[in-house]
């Protein structure tokens, strides 16, 4: 009994990973106008506030796995921690948007080694199907809790005006929270086995982390700077860095050297086309909230801390339909998506038509509750389809490969379509936020495609399995 209860005082412990990780993204939105003003930034900087998080997240997420199987996961979990929380403290002091974005860089690289050991802890400590379910189940509940703390957190502490500003508490407010964690993981937390035959692709880290960078720095500073010569010849640099990075990874995998990304996983079909629809998801997902808190604050003139609150409700409503579109996948397969993809085509064409100056307060939270629902029955899901023609015995690499892709999208998000409502805001906010939107409105209809393109029926894994061994 006492190990029992043990076992689910480390999970609540271990899940203050997630909890800060995930708060850390949705708590910046809000907070953007008010962090803008207070280190003097640019458009373009104010992106990297969320694209850097992001950024470092994606490029050390399967390293942070790995890393927990080679030297432990307690030990990589308290570091990885101990690590945000300095960060976290860093952002908060900055003076400059130079420091801001390099400390939330830092702040996104130790969430990638934090984070996974979470989902590693809950494969270990819980062996029973059914005490693993309602494992995952809390991880879930602690996802959706920390996106509608973010957001109301990230509105009521940047209208909060006294000795220390009010953005910079969205980051020392992580400061007790971890401090807690690493007291209660240094006492209660055990120690799992580690793999030391586990090696690290620390060549294929660079590269990927280099290709990324390439790719994200030039579409936001590129952007703002009227495209120089060099954010052009960086964008060139990704793509070659890209396919340096696929040979390396084919190379090593030829020789049994464990690369970073297994890029058999690229021969199936199906996941491929599940990672567009991740792709195209994740870029309207997150550069949307980006958009929204903007302009709700700078073109409605709304209050943080009401802007904030204005998601509440459509947040209650995604993780109600979220529930109810996983049991109608069950007998409706992709079309649950697809009704979830159509009705966001109606509220983005919903919002460009009547959020405007002077609008009611009750039209904006019925089109933000329609967001909600409908991306409820697309978001939670995508997992699955993605995953689904996926062999068992790989599904801890597609995994990897899943999240750093979605990372990756949602920066990809904040950078292009977060670029193009800035550019065209110079016009008026709401000429910027309708071009935004129909730039999102363009990813719904991609994803639409991707939807379409998907497979009904499950490939077996044999059928699976054999596409990854043909070569």
């Amino acid at each position: 009994m006492e190990q029992s209860k043990n076992k689910w005082l480390g999970l609540a412990i271990i899940l203050s990973a997630p909890l800060l990780s995930v708060v850390d993204i949705f708590i910046i939105n809000v907070a953007i106008p008010a962090i803008k003003k207070g280190v003097h930034a640019t458009d373009g900087e104010v992106q990297l506030v969320i694209a850097g998080y992001l950024l470092g997240y994606a490029s050390f997420l399967i390293t942070g796995g790995r890393a927990g199987d080679h030297l432990g996961r307690k030990k990589v979990f308290f570091w990885g921690m101990f690590s945000f929380i300095v960060a976290s403290a860093l952002c908060g002091i900055s003076e400059t948007a130079f420091q801001l974005n390099l400390t939330r860089f830092l702040q996104g690289v130790s969430a990638s080694f934090m984070v996974p050991q979470t989902i590693a802890f809950i494969q270990v400590l819980f062996t029973d199907p059914k005490e693993k379910a309602k494992a995952i189940s809390m991880f879930g509940i602690t996802l959706g809790i920390a996106a509608v703390t973010g957001q109301i957190l990230g509105g009521y502490l940047s209208d909060i005006h006294g000795v220390i500003e009010g953005w910079r508490l969205i980051f020392f407010i992580n400061l007790p929270i971890g401090a807690v964690a690493l007291w209660a993981t240094h006492k209660y937390v055990t120690e799992t086995n580690s793999n030391r035959g586990t090696r690290f692709d620390y060549t294929g880290i660079v590269i990927l982390t280099v290709a990324l960078f390439c790719l994200i720095y030039p579409l936001v500073e590129g952007r703002e700077k009227g495209w120089p010569a060099w954010s052009i010849a960086l964008l060139v640099m990704s793509i070659v860095m890209f396919v340096w990075f696929a040979r390396n990874q084919r190379r090593k995998l030829t020789e049994n050297r464990n690369p970073l990304i297994d890029i058999r996983l690229f021969r199936i079909k199906d996941f491929n086309i599940g990672l567009l629809a991740v792709l195209f998801h994740f870029m309207l997902h997150t550069s949307y909230l980006l958009l929204n808190a903007v302009y709700l604050q700078n073109g409605l003139g709304v209050s943080a801390t009401d802007a904030g609150l204005y998601l509440l409700v459509p947040c209650a409503l995604f993780a109600v339909s979220s529930a109810i579109g996983s049991r109608l996948m069950l007998r409706f397969g992709k079309r649950v998506l697809q009704v979830g993809a159509f009705f966001l085509a109606v509220t983005f064409l919903l919002q460009i038509v009547f959020l405007k100056p002077g609008v009611d307060i009750w039209l904006i939270e019925i089109l933000l509750m329609i967001w909600g629902l409908s991306n409820g029955l697309v978001l939670p899901l995508l997992l699955n389809l993605a995953m689904k023609s996926v062999p068992a015995e790989y599904a801890g690499a597609a995994a990897g490969v899943y999240s750093t892709f979605q990372q990756t999208a949602s920066a990809l998000g904040v950078s292009i379509i977060g670029g193009i409502f800035f550019y065209f805001s110079k016009q008026g906010w709401q000429t910027g936020y309708a071009a935004g939107l129909v730039a999102i409105l363009i990813c719904v209809g991609l994803l639409s495609i991707m939807l379409v393109l998907l497979p009904e029926g499950k490939q077996s894994a044999q059928s699976s399995t054999a596409s990854l061994v043909a070569e």
